[in-house]
């Protein structure tokens, strides 16, 4: 071959090459629609964001089955919290908690038992029994702990939800929904990191039975450490999952579903998807200082802003490259300023598209100064609009 020849081959060959390598690099990078799941409502979210990677029927009002004991747990470690109840605690077992129906942990009429073994009863065991018994050694009588779901419901945003018992056993008006559940949960988990760990535990031996968590998802998937199966006939079988790889956790909600393999196939299906197609990052640490603003007319000159809790970004795969976060300070701040108080703004864009707005806040209270300091600031800002108007 002749040297021409040879010279426009390679020519030809390096132009090919650059066309391909610049139309990979520009390549749009898609994300595939969520997969169809089989069952009357269901709702994949992150953890840290709430972003909602998939969803159908997440409003509908449905019956929970044991789902509710994920409230009736909730309701027990806040009373746990706020040292209203100590898990060394005993509670007598009653004849209703004794004769409750559906999955039991075998607690024995009259018996005294500690809260800490209910709780695990309810979460490994899944015995509406222990939930009953929980119910009446903290409000009094179920139907007064019931009300107390409804409230931190309603506290929670649970727009979609009503509880009238306990353990999830059917009654008319007792419903909620996967949008609900994917709340409820995502505030047991960063409310109770430490009594979360239940969750993921496999087995629990009371009275000498030993009972297996019903959730097969927790043998099948290392990642996955909670949370609740369900099952009646009216509910169907349902199963709220929650996994954590690497940094980020997601939350998947399935009711309805036709068996108990299909409520754990469907869950882990949103859960790789997720997993698969996005990305969860931590962009700045809460009650951490962003900025130094001036302050005017203060003790100090400065004071620090910060984000009220750290800022999460969930993203298409590959895409963190195209984020870009930009600080808004208002202008003259005065003192007094309170901690907390709303300073400005942090805005995340991907693509140009505006995906999360967030406050600004003072991260400490500055006092006004003394006269001189405000005299003296007073005198500065003066001059400022004078120079300002010119």
């Amino acid at each position: 071959m002749n040297p021409f020849k040879k010279f426009t081959l390679f020519l030809f060959f390096g132009l090919l090459f650059s066309f391909v390598q610049a139309n990979a690099e520009n390549a749009e990078i898609t994300t595939p629609p969520a997969p169809t799941i089989a069952a009357s409502a269901y709702i994949l979210q992150d953890f840290h964001t709430g972003k909602v990677l998939a969803e159908n029927n997440a409003d509908a009002k449905l019956a929970p089955a044991s789902l509710t004991k994920i409230m009736t747990v909730y309701v027990v470690f806040r009373e746990l919290s706020n040292g209203h109840l100590h898990l060394g605690d005993m509670a007598t077992i009653s004849e209703k908690a004794w004769k409750t129906s559906g999955s039991r942990m075998f607690i024995d009429l009259g018996n005294q038992v500690k809260i800490e073994d209910l709780l695990q009863g309810v979460i490994i065991q899944s015995g509406n029994d222990a939930s009953v018994a929980l119910a009446e050694h903290v409000a009094g009588d179920e139907s007064t702990f019931a009300d107390m779901m409804n409230q931190h419901a309603a506290r929670l945003g649970m727009t979609n939800s009503h509880f009238k018992n306990s353990d999830g056993l059917p009654v008319e008006g007792h419903y909620t929904s996967a949008r609900d559940l994917a709340i409820l949960t995502t505030a047991l988990i960063k409310e109770f990191p430490d009594y979360y760990r239940w969750f993921s535990q496999k087995e629990f031996t009371f009275n000498k039975i030993t009972q297996h968590n019903r959730n097969q998802l927790l043998s099948r998937d290392e990642s996955v450490d909670g949370v609740k199966t369900g099952f009646t006939d009216d509910a169907g079988y349902c199963l709220v999952a929650s996994a954590l790889r690497e940094d980020m956790r997601l939350i998947s909600v399935v009711m309805g579903a036709k068996s108990a393999n299909a409520r754990a196939n469907e869950n882990q299906t949103l859960l790789n998807y997720g997993f698969r197609f996005f990305e969860s990052h931590r962009l700045y640490e809460g009650k951490k200082p962003l900025n130094e603003a001036r302050i005017w007319k203060g003790a100090s000159k400065t004071i620090p802003l910060g984000l009220v809790e750290d800022l999460y970004a969930t993203i298409p795969r590959r895409q963190y490259p195209d984020l870009k976060a930009v600080i808004n300070v208002d202008k003259k701040i005065t003192a007094p300023v309170k901690e907390g108080a709303k300073l400005g703004s942090v805005k995340v864009t991907l693509k140009d598209e505006l995906i999360i707005d967030k406050d600004l806040v003072a991260l400490q209270t500055v006092e006004q100064g003394n006269i001189f300091q405000r005299l003296a600031d007073s005198a500065m800002l003066m001059m400022e609009k004078s120079d300002d108007g010119k």
